[in-house]
């Protein structure tokens, strides 16, 4: 079986390859997990359903650090050497959107970024992100993810001065099919600056979260 992984991608641009596993097959995926072992490289699965999973065999099964609820699964092995020292926030409107939420903590601890959930503070309590707006100003980044409205992607926006990146969630009915109004809301919000990215992309949030603290990175080291 033919297939090139860009294991290089770390030196070249900082942020590791990944297995994106939804299209690929149980035999596609086990070869390229095992590619990675052979080289004793540490390895993020994303997308990886847990029926997909149980089809890798038990030796696979056995190496494999699995969350159903994030679909990722972690290889162990040489882990990439990172300097960045940035902390990462991780607000969910609601407890349906944690599927997308850990997507983005899983990617980011496989890297080695410190983050911290704030789960089901939807602004329809808006009590509950209030409760918790002190602790969430003290991170460097923060990934917003929220289905239905998005709402949250706007008040959030207006009350952190903190690089603000949102994640529409697959989750509403109706108009809101899918995250396709939370979408809307997050590319339209009158809070400037929000950095979105696509529907149910924690991984790629992670990754925008990371290329941001390489350059708060940078200048702190500049101001020393």
């Amino acid at each position: 079986m033919e297939f090139k992984m860009d294991w290089e991608r770390v030196e070249r641009i900082g942020l590791p390859e990944a297995v994106h596993a939804q299209s690929k097959t149980p035999e596609q995926i086990s070869a390229v997990v095992e590619e990675a072992r052979q080289k004793g490289l540490a390895l993020l699965v994303t997308r990886l359903e847990e029926q997909k999973y149980h089809c890798l065999g038990q030796e696979l099964q056995t190496l494999l650090d699995y969350d159903p609820l994030s679909r990722t699964a972690i290889l162990p092995g040489a882990k990439i050497e990172q300097s960045l020292d940035i902390r990462v926030a991780i607000v969910t409107g609601g407890l349906a959107d944690m599927r997308t939420a850990r997507e983005a903590t899983r990617t980011l601890e496989f890297s080695g970024i410190f983050c911290t959930e704030f789960p089901d503070i939807g602004v329809a309590g808006l009590w509950r992100l209030m409760e918790r707006l002190d602790e969430i100003r003290t991170f460097d980044v923060v990934i917003a993810v929220a289905g239905m409205e998005g709402a949250i992607f706007s008040v959030l926006g207006g009350l952190i001065s903190a690089p603000l990146i949102a994640v529409p969630s697959p989750v509403g009915d109706g108009v809101a099919e899918k995250g396709q109004a939370a979408l809307t809301s997050a590319l339209a919000s009158c809070a400037s600056g929000i950095v979105t990215v696509n529907i149910g992309n924690g991984f790629g949030a992670a990754h925008a979260a990371m290329r941001m603290g390489k350059l708060r990175s940078h200048v702190v080291n500049q101001d020393r």
